[in-house]
């Protein structure tokens, strides 16, 4: 679990680094700042991993059998509000912070199934990231003004994308973690 503690811990600190040092993230200069949060974010990524795969899975709680249908709804709708921004479209301007929206409702959506401590760990741990990160930026910078809604082609483009990428997660859950998300 220390490893699964320490990468989320990395995680946080990688991302709210320059906001809590900005003396050393100018310091270090736009290239070798950028790097470092790299990697930093890279070695928090691996040690979430390894720390995840070895972690005690003691159940916390029993998950509700109801929670993988709506785990699935959940997933593909992280999925969309973390394209939402980018994607160009009307929906764009919905949301100040869809990405990290996206990160909370991909955290709930996996506590919905997953009742263990590491679990709890890893999913709250960066739902609470999530959360924090915007209350950060929100107090940071609070005045937004949402962008020009582009053309709804682009959200169309938006959920079809989201249903591919939803389709090749699931069969990774599946076939390389033996997770059938869907009951029965």
């Amino acid at each position: 679990m220390a490893l699964l503690i320490a990468g989320v811990a990395l995680w946080w600190g990688a991302h709210l680094f320059g906001r809590i040092a900005p003396g050393l993230r100018a310091a270090l200069g736009r290239g070798p700042g950028r790097a470092a949060v790299a990697i930093a974010l890279l070695l928090a990524i691996i040690l979430m991993h390894l720390g995840y795969a070895r972690a005690d899975a003691a159940p916390l709680y029993q998950p509700p059998a109801w929670g993988r249908h709506l785990n699935n709804l959940l997933m593909y709708a992280a999925i969309v509000l973390a394209g939402m921004g980018h994607a160009g479209g009307r929906m764009r301007g919905w949301l100040r912070h869809p990405m990290l929206t996206a990160v909370v409702v991909w955290a709930a959506a996996h506590l919905l199934v997953r009742g263990d401590g590491a679990a709890l760990v890893l999913f709250g741990g960066l739902a609470l990231w999530a959360l924090v990160e915007m209350a950060v930026i929100n107090r940071a910078e609070p005045g937004w003004t949402p962008p020009a809604p582009g053309p709804v082609a682009r959200d169309l483009g938006l959920l079809v994308a989201a249903a591919v990428i939803y389709a090749v997660i699931v069969l990774i859950h599946w076939k390389v973690f033996g997770l059938y998300p869907f009951p029965g």
